[in-house]
Parts: C-alpha cells; structure tokens; sequence
C-alpha cells in the first residue's frame, strides 16, 4: 500500500506536468517564501522491530501538519515539515499493548524541474534529515518503556497546482528512516523501526 501511494504521486505529477497551460503568468521561483498545510497520514512500514524479543507493530495515524519553505533559486529551495504530535498505538505480540507519541520535524533540501517557468503545475523533489522526539510512551502492563529520539535520512515528492499567485494545491509524500532503541524498566529491551511513509495533502501559500 505504501509503494502503490508514492507511484501513484509519481504517476499523478508526471501527468499532472505534462498538462501545464501558459494561459496565465506566474512569478514562481526564486525568492518565494511559502507555508503548506493540511493533514498528514504517517504509515508505519510492517515489521517493526522487536521488544523482548517479540514482534512489534506500529499503527498508522493522521493529524494536521504543515511545512514552511523558501526558494533561494528558481529550481531550488529548502522546506521544514512540522506537525502536531502524531500518537500511535503499538502492539508488543504476546506481551503488551502500549502508545507513544511524537514530533517528526523534517528538513529537505527540493528540487524544481519547472521552477521559473510559466507552468501552473510544478512538481518537485527533495532529500534531507529527519528528527523525531518520542514522549507519553505507555503500555497496559504497567512497565515503563522509554524510546530514544532518532535522526534518520528522508527523501519527499511532491506538486503544486496553482490557483493565483499565491494559493495552490498541494500533494506531497515523503519516506522517513525512524529506527529508535527501546527500554522496558530501563533495561535495553530491542529496538523499534517505524519507517513511514508520510502522505500529505492541503493548501500551499506563497508570500
């Protein structure tokens, strides 16, 4: 489901690209400062690790989330993903259900193919590092369990479809490493590895 829902980006803003129209003038590109939002789904990859040597599963979840960005040339930029903590319910196989929270702020370094251009759809592309701070770790056993905060890789694919010189509509997607090391009444008990797919989409405003 993951794969289908990044192909199916790709695919809608390669097509989405082709059908660009000219009929109107939009200054889009270097010096633009903008904000996207709108609700974000973060879809754990399966398999997610073990606690105590038992499976874990990590359930999906969505929230509001927006980014801000700013593009310092016509075909590149730099964009933050920032979020209301998303809590996601996890189940230790045979021993525990438990939740956590967390922030998963992103930063990305993006790529515009049709920045500068007239094209009232622009897709883009970006690559980064990730920071997430877990917290309100919990499990229905009564044991304490602690994640660490993880830094990982991550990589977007996004498009705007523009509405005026400053509205647009915006779908974008991104692939995130969490792995954190996990423990059960302070002893090292495992490690759990989320790995979601983010996909978001909303409104895009540039300043």
């Amino acid at each position: 489901m993951r794969k289908a829902a990044l192909s199916t980006l790709l695919v809608s803003s390669i097509a989405a690209a082709a059908l660009m129209t000219s009929s109107q003038a939009f200054a889009y590109g270097a010096g633009d400062f903008f904000t996207r939002v709108g609700i974000a789904k973060v879809d754990p990859k399966s398999n997610n690790g073990e606690i105590l040597g038992a499976d874990v599963n990590v359930d999906a979840e969505s929230n509001f989330a927006f980014t801000l960005g700013y593009r310092f040339h016509d075909k590149m930029g730099v964009e933050l993903l920032a979020a209301l903590p998303f809590k996601h319910d996890l189940q230790v196989e045979g021993v525990t259900d438990g939740s956590t929270k967390h922030l998963p702020p992103t930063l990305t370094l993006q790529y515009y193919p049709l920045g500068g251009t007239e094209a009232r759809v622009q897709p883009y592309v970006g690559a980064g590092i990730n920071y997430t701070r877990f917290s309100d770790e919990k499990t229905d056993i009564g044991a304490s369990l602690e994640l660490d905060d993880s830094w990982g890789a991550a990589g977007q694919v996004g498009v705007d479809l523009l509405i005026d010189e400053h509205w647009a509509f915006n779908a974008a997607a991104w692939y995130i490493d969490i792995d954190a090391d996990a423990k059960v009444g302070g002893a090292d008990a495992g490690s759990v590895e989320i790995d979601p797919v983010v996909v978001m989409a909303g409104l895009s405003y540039r300043f």
